[in-house]
């Protein structure tokens, strides 16, 4: 219990320490806050409302491709990224989805702190025989660091092909379309490191 709110205050000290890109991440990191304060299990996918998620956006060194997954459910190229499922350490989590779902063996983590936050619609869809209603997924997202000449596996459960996409050309590989505003901005963001 203790370890667990030692990682609730440093979650909370995180977001308000982010320095947001734009007006959506300001809005969406004062959501995420009260969020967090009103609804005790947000990091629990029990909360059928909303929930912590954490994704890595993985580059190659030149900074020329970013490692994507084609997603089952969405039939889309995406990022990684997965469900916290009681987990308070967002980079952790984020390190174990990438690695998992693109059987990259090393990762290396960028930066310590948070790369982006995004407030995320899903729609409702069957995962695995259950039937998952409409919700929200709170994601933080951190920036993370891949040789792109690594071995990659994908997670079939999950995802039917991972591929390093000429980051300069990721619409013509994502069909999600609401998804390109948040990728452009990832990418804009990186350019900026």
């Amino acid at each position: 219990m203790v370890e667990s709110n030692r990682k609730l205050v440093q979650f909370i000290e995180e977001l308000t320490n982010f320095q947001p890109f734009n007006e959506q991440e300001e809005i969406d990191v004062k959501s995420i806050l009260q969020y967090v304060q009103a609804f005790p299990d947000i990091f629990s996918r029990d909360n059928k409302l909303i929930h912590i998620t954490s994704s890595p956006w993985i580059v190659n060194k030149e900074r020329t491709k970013v490692l994507m997954v084609y997603h089952n459910i969405y039939k889309s190229w995406s990022w990684c990224g997965g469900h916290n499922d009681h987990e308070l350490d967002c980079k952790l989590v984020a390190l174990k989805e990438g690695k998992e779902e693109t059987g990259i063996k090393d990762l290396q983590l960028l930066h310590p702190y948070i790369f982006a936050i995004d407030i995320l619609p899903v729609t409702p869809h069957v995962k695995k025989g259950v039937f998952v209603s409409a919700h929200l997924h709170a994601n933080i997202t951190y920036l993370f660091e891949a040789d792109d000449t690594q071995e990659l596996s994908s997670k079939l459960d999950e995802n039917s092909n991972v591929a390093w996409i000429p980051i300069q050309e990721i619409s013509k590989y994502v069909s999600e379309k609401e998804m390109l505003v948040v990728y452009t901005k990832l990418v804009n963001k990186l350019m900026l490191r």
